[in-house]
């Protein structure tokens, strides 16, 4: 068995990174699967009408790299999600997940995200539809609750209505959603994590796959929600704080092989490869820089490296250098400050 199928059919949701709006792009994507060779990566939410009367390729266009890959849908239309379903099978994507959990204004005024979990019975019938589309398994991802409903019984009887529609595996964002008067951004915040409530799922739903979500933030966490949990998704710290993704093969799937590169030369030169082909294609360099700027936050170098790969006017004329410059000041950091360290 080679070894995408190993890890995707013995662990498939052990550890992911969240689908996130305007983060997790396709060059984001490609950078986490560099540090992690079994992390499950989402795409940003796609929506039913960007794949019905938008731009497919730009929308559904990944790297093969990036397997095993998940492709969120947001939609509240069986019709059209089971069109998008049979799109993502012949893009190759490993899973299709339903987003139930964005409580966005907008994403409500196209009446899906979180707003869904009222309409647990809508939900059903979308998930029976996109998987009678398709082969691929198909996931949600939802909150613990909407507005002032407080009650467990709440979450539990909308997982057990979808799970009679044949969902397997379900990513509980461990707070409410509260879809009028607090942003997104608050969404993430405000309302208290309740984990407990995502264990509670597993202990009434031991058949079911539960995949806890929200803000988990080391691998220490993640090995503490395992003992409770399935699988473990994080968010933006995956984002501003890549280098969390270089133990993840090592302590969380150690019987597979583990991802290379070893070095930051080698993650560089790496990294750099695949900007040259996506700058061929059109990409442009700032896009391609992004998800690297979070690269050893905090440790010595890290604002030099920052400050060259988001250097405006180098980005603007697509100067590949950027990359070389960001390592030789990390580097030279390094040895400065291994230099001023004080000798025993």
């Amino acid at each position: 068995m080679n070894d995408r199928l190993l890890s995707m059919d013995t662990l498939p949701h052990r550890f992911s990174v969240a689908p996130m709006l305007d983060w997790t792009d396709r060059h984001a994507r490609f950078f986490h699967r560099l540090l992690s060779r079994h992390t499950r990566l989402y795409t940003e939410m796609v929506t039913t009408g960007a794949l019905l009367h938008g731009d497919v390729v730009r929308h559904l266009q990944f790297n093969a790299e990036e397997h095993p890959i998940a492709l969120q849908l947001g939609g509240s239309e069986p019709t059209a999600l089971a069109h998008a379903v049979k799109l993502a099978q012949r893009y190759g994507y490993d899973e299709v997940n339903l987003n139930c959990g964005c409580p966005s204004e907008r994403v409500q005024r196209g009446a899906f995200g979180a707003c869904l979990m009222a309409e647990p019975e809508l939900v059903a019938e979308c998930v029976r539809a996109m998987r009678d589309a398709g082969e691929m398994p198909i996931t949600v991802k939802h909150r613990i609750g909407i507005d002032d409903i407080e009650s467990y019984d709440f979450v539990r009887d909308f997982v057990g209505t979808i799970r009679d529609a044949g969902c397997r595996t379900f990513i509980v964002h461990a707070r409410n959603a509260i879809l009028k008067g607090l942003s997104p951004k608050e969404n993430r915040e405000v309302p208290p994590l309740k984990y407990a409530f995502a264990y509670r799922l597993k202990q009434d739903f031991p058949d079911l796959e539960i995949v806890i979500n929200g803000g988990i933030k080391t691998i220490g966490e993640v090995q503490q929600h395992l003992e409770n949990v399935d699988g473990v998704m994080v968010g933006r710290e995956a984002y501003q704080n890549p280098v969390l993704l270089t133990g993840v093969d090592a302590i969380l799937f150690p019987d597979l092989p583990g991802a290379t590169p070893a070095s930051d030369a080698e993650l560089v030169a790496a990294y750099r490869t695949y900007a040259v082909a996506r700058l061929a294609e059109g990409a442009p360099l700032s896009a391609l820089t992004r998800p690297l700027l979070g690269w050893r936050r905090g440790s010595a170098g890290s604002r030099h490296w920052r400050r060259i790969l988001s250097d405006s006017n180098r980005l603007r004329v697509n100067d590949l250098g950027v990359f070389a410059d960001a390592l030789a000041a990390l580097d030279a950091e390094r040895s400065y400050a291994s230099e001023d360290s004080p000798v025993d």
